[in-house]
Parts: structure tokens; sequence; C-alpha cells
């Protein structure tokens, strides 16, 4: 009889728990995965930390949460497919709610024994061993002081990708007389009211936040590149095109050349890649702030094909996503998908992302699913034969969307009722 697999999970916010949730529920090829964990507790990025800078084991704090976020998808989109959030909450969750429902997800499936809390991943290496298959040698440091490595068939990294604040180059950045700050360390709006604030970028924490300084009574300037917005903003917010440089006096100059001073430059630029614990040259990885390429359907790359990145894409419906990755990658390990040839997986990963830059996508977007990310995730559910996201997840997506650029200061007081797998309406 072959030996259970071991699966080494990094991460235990929804991606690693989705991961471990899956292994255990295989446990005649799987042995129960060791997950490893940061923080002293579950959930991720949801996991809300008042603190800014770093932890008391000075390591960098990960969550980027604030304290008055909603979900900007209802929770009946959101949520893993086998496990809903309770039905009496509302449509669009506080972070509190979501952190809770990763802490039951964890206790309905088991997981948190298999958790090494306090634990940082240091090293990550691949290892041939005598039937020349891969295996990785995980290196981990307990904050009790105590160093371990441990050998295991597949590693799924799970870490998440909002932690490392993405700071762009401004020229004359230096200059600044005000307060520089990224999203990453924004925690609520009281420190801002009466102050002036140029918010940079206009994505989902740009608006959010523009619109939440707005209200408590900062006067905010959004700058970004996009086409000038035409659904309705509180009165407090001005946009302006994209920030070029900021002069020696400290004033910043747009690409209109509107020049304005402020108190406040808050960056909501987004996040870099970044895996301390791997070495991409020795993976065949290229890792860059935004891009790590080749993964072979954004998940692994091409010469170490049971090493996987969980939740790597932008813009997509997360936990969803994870659900159908996590199966994939199983399938994948347990040879129910057979892969092509290592030259395949590069040729079909290269075509992938050149179609791409072809329709005009620029390289930090390579990434960004959007729409592409239905058919990606009812492919890889067809390879390894396990059944698709319901059509109702997509068709309630899409609404929210609309209505998002329609009214994005209430889209979030609806609520909604997933009434089939195609059906859902809206409730009172």
């Amino acid at each position: 009889m072959a030996a259970l697999m071991r699966v080494a999970v990094i991460g235990a916010g929804a991606a690693g728990l989705c991961a471990a949730r899956h292994i255990l529920a295989r446990p005649k090829i799987f042995a129960p995965p060791v997950l490893f964990e940061l923080s002293e507790d579950v959930g991720g990025t949801w996991r809300y930390d008042e603190r800014v800078g770093c932890d008391d084991n000075g390591r960098a704090i990960h969550s980027s949460m604030y304290r008055n976020l909603r979900t900007n998808l209802p929770k009946e989109v959101m949520m893993f497919p086998d496990f809903p959030f309770e039905e009496k909450l509302s449509s669009f969750l506080p972070h509190e709610e979501v952190q809770r429902y990763l802490q039951s997800y964890c206790q309905n499936f088991g997981i948190r024994p298999h958790i090494r809390f306090n634990t940082a991943v240091e090293r990550v290496k691949p290892v041939s061993v005598e039937d020349e298959a891969t295996r990785w040698e995980v290196t981990s440091y307990e904050s009790s002081g105590c160093w371990t490595t441990q050998i295991f068939d597949s590693v799924f990294v799970c870490s998440g990708h909002y932690a490392d604040p993405h700071i762009p180059h401004i020229p004359g950045l230096d200059n600044f007389k005000g307060q520089v700050l990224h999203s990453h360390s924004y925690r609520s709006p009281e420190p801002f009211a009466g102050r002036s604030v140029v918010v940079l970028g206009a994505g989902a924490s740009g608006m959010d936040i523009s619109i939440e300084l707005a209200n408590a009574g900062a006067s905010v300037i959004l700058s970004h590149n996009r086409p000038l917005l035409t659904f309705p903003l509180p009165p407090g917010i001005q946009q302006a095109q994209l920030l070029l440089e900021v002069a020696d006096d400290g004033t910043m100059t747009f690409q209109d050349r509107a020049a304005v001073s402020a108190d406040v430059l808050l960056l909501c630029t987004g996040y870099n890649f970044n895996y301390p614990f791997l070495e991409g040259k020795e993976l065949g990885l290229e890792i860059q702030d935004h891009l790590v390429t080749p993964l072979y359907r954004f998940l692994m790359p091409p010469a170490y094909p049971s090493l996987f990145f969980i939740g790597i894409c932008k813009i997509i419906c997360p936990f969803p996503n994870f659900h159908i990755q996590v199966q994939y990658a199983l399938a994948v390990l347990d040879r129910t998908v057979t892969l092509p040839s290592r030259a395949q997986m590069e040729a079909e990963t290269r075509q992938e992302l050149q179609k791409k830059s072809e329709r005009g996508v620029e390289q930090q977007h390579l990434l960004k699913l959007e729409q592409d990310q239905w058919d990606y995730c009812t492919g890889l559910a067809k390879s390894a034969r396990f059944p698709p996201l319901p059509p109702v997840i997509r068709s309630l997506y899409e609404e929210v969307w609309r209505q998002r650029r329609v009214h994005p200061q209430n889209y979030r007081l609806l609520n909604y009722k997933l009434t089939s797998d195609i059906h859902w309406t809206e409730v009172d």
C-alpha cells in the first residue's frame, strides 16, 4: 500500500483553511496536513489588528483590514460553496463576521489541531529523492525559538498577497511635507477629519476609504488614471488625474499639470507578491511586484508541479476560487489530472499571458482575471472531474458589480437570497 502523501500548507487564512479542509476529506490518499501560521489565530487578512507596523515578535503586521470595512461582495457569493454563512446575517458583512465564519469553518472541518501557530516558514526547498520525485524541505521557526525542518510531498502556498504594500515610484516624494501612508496602515477615518487628503488609486480600497474619509469631514482629492468616474460621490471628494510628481516645495502635480498642497498622501496602490521563503530562480520562477510567472493554470511552476500557489489571481470571487483551485491541485497530486510535459505547460502559460498583453493588458494587470474567472474555474473543475461552481454565483456577482458602479455608497444596503443553483432574489 502506497504511503499517504504529506502536504505542507503555508498560511491559515481562507485559502489555507480551504486547502486543509479538502486534504482532510481524502484520508485514504493524504496524511493530515501541517499548516504553518505566523499569528496566533486563523483568518489571515480577515483577522483585524489595530496595530500597524510590527507585532510583538517584531514581524510586520500581516492584515490590511481597516476598522469599518464591510465586504464588497454579498455573503451569498462570497461563501465557500459547501459552507454557507448564517442565513440571518445581512448580505454585506463587517470584517468581524467573516473572521467568525472562518473560525466556524475551521472548527466544523476539524482543522485547528493541524495548525502550528506563531510559526514562520523560513525556507521551502525542493529536494530530489531516489524515485526521482521531488520532495519539499520546509524549514520553520516558532516564536518560542524552535527551528524545525520537515519533508513533504507537496507545498500549498496560501500566504495571501495583501501584506507587502506596493509603493509606486513618485518623483520627489521625499519633498512631501505632510504624512505619507499606504492603505495597509490605514485603520479609521477620525484622525483625518478636517485635513486635506490626496488618495492615490481608485480601486476597491481607494474608493471605500475616500468615501469614508469624506463622510468623516476630510477634504479628499481622489487621484487615478481611469476615465472620470461618473457615479455620485460625496461632496467632500474631488477627482484628479494621476499624481505625477511632488515639487521641491511639497506641492503635488497631476497629469493635467494641476498642482495642490495637502496634509496627507494616502497610497491605495496595491500590494507586491512576496515569498521570502522561496528561491524563485531555483524553481524556474520570476517573482516580480505584480507578477509571478510561469504558473501553469495560475497555480504551479511547470518545473515543480507539486508546489501550488492558491489565490494568486486578482479581481476574483476569492473563496469560491480557492475552493476550485484546491480541488484541482489535489487532483493533480492524486493523478486524476494528468499534466502535460514541462515544455507544454511553459508554452501554454506563455501564450496565455501573451494573448492578454496583445489585448493591451499591462504587465501589472496580467494576473487580474475579472470576467475570465468563470471559464477558468469551470475549466479546472471539468479537467479534475468535480462539480463546478453553480451559475447563480456568477449571476449575482455580476449584478453586485453593476450596482457598485452605479451606487458606490449604498449598494451594500441591499440583501439577497439564493433560491436555486441558477436563481437569486433581492430580499428586504
